[in-house]
């Protein structure tokens, strides 16, 4: 008897998955393959006088073969150690020309047998284009002659693209790029032993850091990074490579608008093990055309040494960058509160400049009452000055008279603040071939592009004259109701010709040139066709709700083809979601988004389940809005709840939804979002949570827009992490991570971790690894492998759950 007990004992343990299971790649319904393998319409690259484009075609997902080629993880990067080159990009498989007057397209010859294509250039003239292309052991320079269609390799030295590619024409004939300066197979060697051990050390200073991954651990890190982050500057004419100055480690190189100087930044030791390359020290200064050193500019610290806090700057210059609409003047800003920005002080910053030859004294151009953040330069009277505060969530625009001093503030609104956001101002180029701000009526005028165009109708884009005088915007053109239009370029400003995006719930974008003043009818200029046939018949709408404390929400709702809600009931339910905080209910409460877009096939996203008999609600917004004096975050978990049970109300409501059968999931603070929301309601049936970061004591510097840290605010830190309430979580959840996260702060030990505690208390989970993925999956084998465990994990726990009519 004990024998036999014994043994249907060992049955039923082995019934439960205490063991990881051996699974191979499953591919999910035929439906959702076909979604994820559609080719996507081209890339379109325009050219500023709208007579040429190049169609770019890609291959967005690669093979898993190619995620597992060697890679250094250093620094805070992912580099390719056979190239030069990082190792996680999306590359252009295929290109062609079009003529846009003649119609005519153009087949490019000369490229490479297989195409791995990026970082393209259009010359001055705009009748050439460079690009480099990645091969296994090197990347090379081509550039396309338009006229001719044909591509030619232009380098003789390989390319150097760790640090980013700072591809520079310098004219029409003239590029200037950076090269390796020796062969990758003359990387150091791993040491069989080290020298001895890794130490670091803090005397005394305060240098809090964020939760960055792939940092140097290491002096083999160091020199790995030295070796594969040194490049040689050279300037490539007609063919002929010349050298700029001497080998480093150059994070930035930017061209005078007169094109004879150089403004670089390069990096210094000791490298950090605390923050990623941007942050280590590094030397800014201006250099000639031949690479001597004209002037130096700054010596930077390590961005270690830095204050907490997203308002808070190092006490040091920052914000390099020349003066677009002169030939040769950099600025910078300076703190003037020590980077501390709760210091009561009148001014927080001011910006200085200085001119060619950069031997005489800084001028002072400006202070600013916030945190400056940027200049768009326009003429000798006129720049736009932003500030901003992350915290406040507070954005001011001035307008800035270089030739006086003269600085008064446009505008001050939310950044939250959608609806009344006037957009950016359009520019043109000027003698310099520079971006400058476009003036009208005798400079009095500006043209404002808003690409948004937020409105209680949802996103309406427009074209707007703002006037500098009275402040006030008089809308040209905006799109109209039922579709969803974007000005792209402004062709012609004086006779309003435009370059749009068109495209509504039925038709896929193209371009367009339209005339406001002529009022002709407009010139469709591509004519791309759906690729997504397998949506065909989904409906789509964008549905409004309250939740129980009178905040006003959307969301994207999506019905299967053919479904009658009448005839076939309620439907199970995915909401999809990312929660964003607001210091502002009125803010929170605005419409965004429209229902009149393409609907467009992300691999990330949830539409593939509509395919399969469920309801979408996409883009389900989950406010976190600050109340009573108090921080958003103060009362987090509480508002996910209100929005969750607001969404679950409404789909009830309409009949379209089964709040017996709904799901909830999110990418990133997404899966943090529904982590917490399994641990603290009973809604929903199951959740899908991917890359999220469940103990925010591993990320005690702050995340998302949370900056305080964990030591002046531990009871909410233990609040928001879904694991302290891992015993809570009953619900099943599946988890999926990939096992190179890169993100900051999603450590795939937040999911190993919540796994375990789960499992630990007996609830139902499942935790799958994704191989050789970062942050975003991009496998093609990994991504219909996330669907088919999706669909499934939605199949056994939702869509088959007892209906509420049979409840």
């Amino acid at each position: 008897m004990k024998k036999k007990l014994l043994s249907l004992f060992l049955i039923a343990l082995a019934g439960n998955s205490f063991a990881q299971d051996a699974v191979t790649y499953q591919k999910p319904a035929k439906e959702i393959v076909d979604l994820l393998l559609a080719k996507p319409t081209p890339g379109v690259n325009i050219d500023s006088k709208a007579e040429w484009i190049l169609f770019s075609e890609r291959n967005p997902y690669p093979s898993i073969e190619e995620l597992a080629m060697p890679e250094y993880k250093i620094a805070g990067m992912r580099i390719n150690p056979n190239n030069y080159s990082p190792s996680r990009q999306t590359f252009f498989n295929n290109f062609s020309l079009k003529n846009i007057k003649t119609g005519k397209t153009v087949a490019i010859t000369g490229l490479p047998a297989t195409l791995y294509a990026g970082n393209i250039r259009w010359n001055p003239s705009e009748n050439k284009i460079a690009f480099t292309q990645t091969g296994q052991n090197r990347i090379d320079l081509y550039v396309i002659d338009v006229a001719t269609g044909k591509a030619t390799k232009v380098n003789k030295q390989p390319l150097n693209a760790i640090l980013g590619s700072s591809l520079i024409w310098i004219d029409d004939q003239t590029l200037v790029y950076q090269v390796a300066t020796k062969a990758a197979s003359m990387a150091p060697a791993r040491p069989l032993a080290p020298k001895g051990p890794t130490v670091q050390e803090n005397l005394g200073k305060v240098a809090p850091s964020a939760t960055i991954q792939d940092l140097i651990k290491s002096p083999y890190d160091e020199q790995l990074f030295e070796f594969f982050a040194t490049s040689q500057l050279v300037q490539n004419k007609n063919g002929i490579e010349t050298p700029i100055g001497s080998p480093a480690i150059y994070s930035s190189v930017s061209l005078s608008p007169d094109k004879n100087y150089f403004l670089v930044r390069t990096i210094k030791k000791p490298f950090s093990y605390l923050v990623s390359a941007g942050g280590f020290p590094s030397v800014v200064k201006i250099i000639d055309r031949s690479g001597k050193t004209v002037k130096q500019l700054a010596d930077l610290p390590s961005t270690e040494v830095r204050p907490s806090g997203y308002d808070n700057v190092q006490n040091v210059p920052r914000s390099f960058d020349w003066r677009d609409d002169e030939a040769a003047t950099i600025t910078w800003a300076q703190p003037l509160d020590s980077g501390l920005i709760k210091k009561k002080v009148e001014y927080h910053d001011a910006v200085y400049e200085l001119k060619a030859p950069f031997s005489g004294s800084a001028k002072e151009l400006f202070k600013t009452k916030t945190r400056y953040a940027g200049t768009s330069w326009g003429n000798a009277t006129l720049a736009l000055v932003r500030e901003m505060s992350r915290t406040n969530q507070t954005s001011k625009l001035n307008r800035f008279n270089p030739s006086t001093g003269a600085l008064e503030t446009l505008y001050e609104l939310n950044t939250t603040d959608a609806y009344n956001n006037p957009g950016n101002p359009v520019t043109e180029k000027n003698k310099f071939g520079r971006q400058v701000i476009l003036t009208t009526d005798n400079g009095t005028k500006l043209l404002l592009n808003n690409t948004t165009g937020a409105s209680p109708k949802g996103d309406l884009p427009f074209l707007a004259k703002f006037d500098l005088n009275t402040k006030k915007s008089e809308i040209l053109w905006r799109c109209q109701e039922g579709t969803f239009e974007t000005v792209t370029d402004v062709l012609d400003p004086q006779k309003l010709v435009l370059l749009t995006r068109r495209e509504s719930k039925t038709d896929v974008p193209n371009y367009y040139i339209k005339n406001l003043v002529l009022k002709v009818a407009d010139r469709q200029i591509t004519s791309f066709t759906n690729p997504y046939t397998a949506l065909d018949g989904v409906s789509k709408q964008k549905i409004s709700y309250k939740r129980a404390d009178g905040i006003d929400l959307t969301g994207d709702l999506y019905l299967p083809k053919g479904y009658n809600k009448d005839k076939d009931g309620p439907l199970p339910v995915l909401i999809w979601a990312y929660p964003r905080e607001f210091n502002s209910a009125n803010d929170a409460a605005q419409v965004r988004g429209s229902e009149n877009k393409f609907t467009m096939v992300s691999s990330g996203g949830p539409l593939f389940f509509v395919t399969q008999g469920y309801a979408v609600l996409d883009n389900a917004e989950m406010p976190i809005v600050a109340k009573d004096g108090k921080r958003p975050n103060d009362s987090f978990v509480e508002q996910l709840k209100l929005n969750a049970e607001a969404a679950i109300n409404k789909l009830s409501e309409m009949g379209v939804g089964d709040r017996n059968r709904m799901a909830v999931g999110g990418h990133s603070y997404g899966a943090f979002m529904t982590a917490n929301l399994l641990a603290h309601t009973n809604l929903f049936k199951a959740g899908i949570a991917r890359s999220g970061a469940y103990n925010r004591t591993l990320t005690p510097f702050g995340f998302q827009n949370e900056d305080r840290t964990y030591w002046q605010a531990p009871q909410l830190y233990y609040e928001m992490s879904p694991f302290s309430y891992a015993d809570k979580i009953k619900t099943p959840i599946l988890l999926i991570h990939g096992e190179m996260d890169d993100n900051q702060g999603t450590f795939p030990i937040n999911s190993e971790r919540l796994f375990n505690a789960i499992k630990g208390h007996g609830g139902t989970t499942r935790f799958v690894y994704l191989p050789y993925e970062a942050h975003g999956y991009r496998a093609k084998e990994n991504i219909m492998h996330m669907l088919w465990e999706t669909n499934r994990w939605l199949d056994t726990y939702v869509k088959n759950a007892k209906p509420a009519s049979a409840r």
